[in-house]
């Protein structure tokens, strides 16, 4: 099993005829994706590589079917492409787009959960999900990724960083440790998804045997995890945070990792973590380091 996404997942491309659009659309087709069709308005009609494009979204679902959808369109437009496929009916929305102004963010998640409470919204500015072996949507490299085994034990891997969820996927992958699901839920102030909603259900996926999260400074969702945690995850989990050294006041890359006020540091999220009874590394090495050695206790 995976978690949210499968080898029957059917996707669309909301953007497919731009650069981004088309050169993820097509690898994650490449690696055995089900890319039923893309959407831009005004190019109904015409293809991307056999890809149907279609003029709108809901075209798109009544032709094909599709229930995910994976949006790459520019910022001032991302919002609306979010409801135009939530209302068509996609269940499933993964967005990578970065620089999404805050207040849109927020005001495009509450009519989510107000209006389509059925839809789960990835993103935005994540790197996406990869279930590997079964389907990869977003700009995460499938070949970093390992196949989970029939037996076991596999990983599932949730994380804030883009470039730290490539690292725990690749750290895993060099000690030959199977992934069941992979998720980037991104660093921005309002996600869509949270690591509570992907703690939740990899307590709950068989496949899924022991747990990676990295979390980074800013906010307060990872001691929000680690009360969840405390209280209903009972598989075995490793943890790293980014922005140990970073100074107060200062944003870090995502728009959501800044510390003020003196909430959101480091070491707060990784006293709150040990507490839970999660390994903490000083490192992605050594959060990888720590997950093996879980493993090998598993097998």
């Amino acid at each position: 099993m995976a978690i949210f996404v499968d080898q029957n997942t059917k996707v669309i491309v909301q953007g497919l005829t731009g650069g981004q659009g088309k050169y993820h659309g097509l690898r994650n087709k490449a690696y055995g994706t089900q890319v039923v069709a893309g959407v831009t308005p005004g190019k109904g009609g015409t293809d991307v590589e056999g890809i149907p494009v279609y003029n709108s979204v809901k075209e798109a679902v009544a032709a094909t079917g599709a229930t995910a959808s994976f949006v790459t369109v520019p910022p001032k437009a991302a919002s609306a492409a979010i409801l135009e496929a939530a209302e068509a009916g996609i269940t499933f929305i993964v967005c990578i787009t970065e620089g999404i102004p805050a207040q849109d963010e927020a005001r495009t998640y509450n009519t989510l959960v107000r209006s389509y409470p059925k839809v789960r919204l990835l993103g935005p500015n994540c790197p996406g999900i990869i279930s590997p072996g079964k389907c990869n949507i977003g700009i995460t490299a499938g070949e970093i990724a390992e196949l989970p085994s029939a037996s076991g034990p596999n990983v599932g891997i949730v994380s804030r960083s883009g470039t730290l969820t490539y690292q725990a996927l690749y750290e895993l992958k060099q000690r030959g440790i199977g992934v069941s699901t992979c998720v980037g839920i991104g660093g921005d102030p309002v996600p869509g998804t949270s690591f509570i909603d992907c703690l939740r259900e990899f307590q709950n996926d068989p496949e899924t045997h022991a747990i990676i999260m990295i979390g980074e400074i800013g906010g307060s969702a990872e001691e929000e995890a680690a009360d969840f945690i405390k209280a209903n995850v009972t598989k075995p989990m490793s943890a790293y945070i980014a922005g140990v050294t970073a100074p107060a006041g200062k944003k870090m890359g995502h728009a959501g990792a800044i510390v003020s006020g003196g909430k959101g540091t480091a070491q707060g999220k990784m006293d709150a973590l040990r507490a839970a009874g999660v390994k903490v590394g000083q490192n992605p090495t050594e959060a990888g380091s720590l997950m093996a050695d879980i493993v090998a206790g598993l097998r």
